[in-house]
């Protein structure tokens, strides 16, 4: 595309949604243009901030007309490079949705709630709160991150367990198709058995089925109490049948189950003194766990008791500590939500965000802790993450003391093979809630089935002929 043709679709977006809303400064568009990780940046001949969804799919119409691809961004706060531009050199447009960030509407009764894609996950979770429900979404970017980037990764968080990824919690969408068309389904229906399942085609789908303008999502009612605890265990071998008790004794109420390995928290408090490794004795496993109760406080602990009783009887767990107020169950959290921000502390390292059976979590760690022990002696193991669902962040870290930079020039590569592999064999996914964006999108391909490819190739071709839409992300 010339810089005449550029500037044609630059002064026709103008027209569209105003000039204060085209941002072309290099200064007013850097920010954009790399993701949260620093791992890509890209290049755009605008930043585009429509403000409602006839703005989006008059866009999206006017890059049809002069063939601008479009980079649809939330809050930015990807980890695999699917909501930055590439360096292609073909033209760009990133379209930012944090404009559109109203509340359109809450449903009691429905236990429903209508936000456009560029609601702040916290503020969804408060306008809940304020209706005495529960979004149960809930992952550390929750302060930043928006709805429309969490349906477009089908994000998973800490309450998959219970409540399931965001595809779980959505039910209707409204989109702007790769056309410039506005798709309304925004249906708050549980049953709606009428043919092809659209909305779950663009869930998960990174933007590169169309863009995702508002949302139908699930509401819950709100607990009438949580209780909290950390317990420590042998192996992860023994958390996996804790969990097994724990679902036993509690049902519905587990709603949270986060497992963390010994070393996870000696990073912490290695980084972070004040928040301190919480037994007396180093365990091998820890597991942080939540039930919610619909009940009462009294209920909650009862049945919380006889459950660890069980659990310490057996040999299960070795010690546990329970919250007593929120302050503690706070802490306990922030134990678990400061594992990524030591890591980075500690220094440069090799992340994998990995799904496995959760029957095959404890092979999965021992086999691939043993491979990687042999390709990289000394390299350190900071495993982490949702027990309760299979979802592992599956993390190398270098060598104590060594050159973290030079490590992950000779083995990042070595590395993501041995950990892929090994999930493959185990019939995982090596993505569970991060999504393909940039990052993956060879590896996806290299151990998806030809079929699976050519299906999903099938489909982008027939949503987006002229890959408009976010091209280079996903597929290639």
């Amino acid at each position: 595309m010339n810089s005449a043709a550029s500037s044609n679709f630059i002064a026709a977006c103008v027209d569209a949604i105003g000039a204060a809303h085209v941002l072309t400064d290099p200064h007013d568009t850097a920010p954009y243009l790399t993701d949260w990780r620093r791992r890509y940046t890209g290049s755009a001949c605008a930043v585009l901030c429509p403000s409602t969804a006839e703005e989006v799919a008059a866009i999206v119409r006017l890059a049809n007309e002069h063939r601008v691809a479009i980079v649809p961004q939330g809050g930015n706060t990807g980890l695999v490079g699917g909501a930055t531009p590439d360096t292609s050199g073909a033209q760009q447009a990133v379209l930012s949705l944090r404009r559109l960030n109203r509340v359109r509407d809450v449903d009691p009764h429905n236990n429903t709630i209508t936000v456009e894609a560029g609601v702040i996950l916290a503020d969804v979770q408060a306008r809940a709160e304020s209706a005495a429900r529960l979004f149960p979404l809930s992952l550390a970017a929750q302060g930043s991150c928006t709805i429309g980037g969490n349906l477009s990764t089908n994000a998973g968080g800490t309450g998959v367990l219970r409540y399931g990824n965001t595809r779980e919690l959505c039910l209707g969408l409204e989109v702007v198709t790769p056309q410039g068309e506005l798709w309304d389904g925004l249906r708050g229906l549980r049953k709606d058995n009428t043919g092809y399942d659209l909305r779950d085609l663009f869930i998960g789908a990174e933007g590169t089925l169309g863009i995702i303008t508002a949302a139908v999502m699930k509401l819950h009612p709100q607990p009438a109490a949580r209780v909290t605890a950390l317990a420590a265990l042998p192996s992860a071998h023994a958390a996996l049948d804790f969990l097994s008790l724990a679902q036993r004794h509690a049902g519905p109420l587990l709603t949270g189950f986060e497992l963390m390995s010994d070393f996870c928290l000696r990073l912490v408090n290695r980084h972070f003194p004040q928040m301190r490794y919480p037994f007396a004795e180093p365990h091998a496993q820890i597991v942080l766990l939540e039930l919610s109760d619909s009940e009462s406080e009294e209920h909650a602990r009862a049945l919380f008791e006889r459950m660890m009783e069980t659990a310490l009887e057996s040999g299960l767990v070795e010690d546990a500590v329970v919250a007593e107020n929120l302050a503690q169950t706070q802490a306990f959290w922030n134990l678990r939500e400061h594992i990524p921000l030591a890591q980075a502390e500690e220094g440069l390292n090799i992340k994998h965000d990995i799904a496995v059976p959760i029957s095959r979590i404890g092979h999965f760690i021992e086999e691939t802790d043993a491979l990687i022990a042999e390709a990289a002696p000394g390299a350190r193991m900071v495993t982490f993450g949702h027990l309760g669902d299979g979802n592992l962040h599956y993390n190398v870290q270098a060598p104590e003391g060594g050159d973290a930079k030079q490590f992950l020039a000779q083995y990042q590569s070595t590395m993501n093979q041995i950990v892929y592999d090994s999930t493959h064999r185990h019939r995982g996914s090596i993505s569970a809630e991060h999504g393909i964006g940039q990052l993956k999108i060879d590896e996806s391909a290299h151990y998806k089935s030809d079929i699976e490819v050519r299906l999903m190739k099938t489909l982008k071709s027939a949503f987006d002929p002229l890959n408009l839409m976010n091209p280079g992300k996903v597929l290639r």
